[in-house]
């Protein structure tokens, strides 16, 4: 019988893409692990490897996990199937490894998909990180929500009469995997009155960031990381015109 230690999987979230947003496990992790994960497109580079970069120390076993960026789920599900095999292999040889997410691993995060396969037979550990929900709100000096506010998060891709729907039972949106579904949203957006205070940000944190008010965006070049805030009453910190509101 081996005496080898099976390794733990660690699913580590790094921000939204300013290293110095990794939190301070993550970083501890990234120090003493011996293999680490990433995502990435089918080529170029991972963007959670180049936030994780300042981090890494020289000598990694690294494993990328390439797979094309459409919205379908196949073949990102045999892609996902193959990740998990070798990274198990690891694990069962004694090998601690981190998987690295954007953003937060648990919100829309890649890192759920290894979890699912792995966790039922694997000690697996998840390292929250800040999200491009909390980043944005952050850049744009905009808070998303206050007293008893709701707060939708609405993916860009739903179709146009569920984002309809879905808005009308919340004070404070946030459309997030904006890209290409910019007119649709600004539509949506402008039909409730609530796209002249709307915000837009694309590559929160990063250097290539741009906050601008909705309706000056470009919508013809908006890149998937991009996203768009708005609140029914434009800033969610104004007092409510409504006194009982105000008292609650």
């Amino acid at each position: 019988m081996s005496n080898t230690r099976a390794g733990t999987v660690y699913g580590i979230g790094v921000g939204p893409g300013d290293p110095d947003l990794i939190t301070l496990k993550a970083y501890r992790i990234l120090q003493k692990v011996p293999v680490v994960a990433w995502p990435a497109p089918l080529e170029g580079e991972s963007l959670a490897r180049r936030i994780a970069a300042p981090h890494l120390p020289d000598g990694l076993t690294e494993i990328p996990i390439r797979m094309p960026m459409v919205e379908a789920r196949f073949p990102a599900e045999q892609i996902y199937d193959e990740a998990a095999v070798e990274i198990s292999r690891h694990v069962q040889e004694g090998r601690d490894v981190a998987v690295l997410c954007e953003g937060d691993p648990f919100f829309y995060g890649s890192f759920m998909y290894l979890f699912a396969r792995l966790v039922d037979t694997h000690r697996v550990e998840v390292v929250p990180g800040v999200s491009s929900l909390m980043a944005s709100a952050a850049m744009t000096g905009a808070p998303l929500a206050s007293r008893n506010d709701s707060l939708a998060v609405l993916p860009g891709p739903l179709p146009e009469e569920d984002i309809v729907a879905r808005l009308k039972g919340t004070d404070a949106a946030v459309f997030i995997k904006v890209g290409r579904h910019f007119q649709k949203i600004r539509r949506v957006l402008e039909e409730a009155g609530m796209a002249d205070d709307a915000l837009y940000i694309q590559h929160a944190t990063m250097d290539q960031q741009q906050v601008l008010p909705l309706q000056e965006a470009d919508g013809d070049a908006v890149p998937y990381f991009s996203m768009i805030l708005a609140h029914r009453r434009g800033e969610a910190w104004r007092k409510p015109a409504d006194p009982a509101e105000a008292a609650q």
